[in-house]
């Protein structure tokens, strides 16, 4: 399935490859501030068609995760990263920014990402 997303303004824009049942619920002091529910998938099914150069970038405490954000309308739609275990390139999409998804019908898994 292939799902449109974007933030707020539309400045970035991407389409997304995957099925989506399930996302994240991270309680980290960034993902807990944004309000982000996250589903992950190798960085491949991820296309921007947006200008690459549109994106700001965030990066903290260890700085392994590009945490992308609009410099418009500040919302955060995707983050990158290399998996830890598998050295695969990874997206962290912000399932709030895919219009079509029903965030009723998702599992939401809740991460303790303060303790880690």
């Amino acid at each position: 399935m292939t799902h449109a997303g974007s933030c707020h303004c539309g400045r970035i824009a991407f389409t997304l490859e995957g099925e989506i049942h399930e996302a994240i619920d991270c309680n980290c002091s960034l993902c807990r501030r944004r309000g982000a529910l996250l589903a992950f998938f190798p960085r491949a099914a991820l296309t921007l068609t947006s200008q690459e150069g549109d994106c700001g970038t965030y990066r903290f405490n260890t700085e392994r995760i590009a945490h992308h954000f609009c410099p418009t309308c500040g919302i955060a739609p995707f983050s990158e990263a290399v998996h830890p275990k598998t050295g695969a390139p990874m997206v962290a999409v912000n399932v709030r920014c895919l219009p079509d998804v029903d965030l009723a019908t998702l599992q939401v898994k809740q991460v303790d990402g303060a303790s880690l």
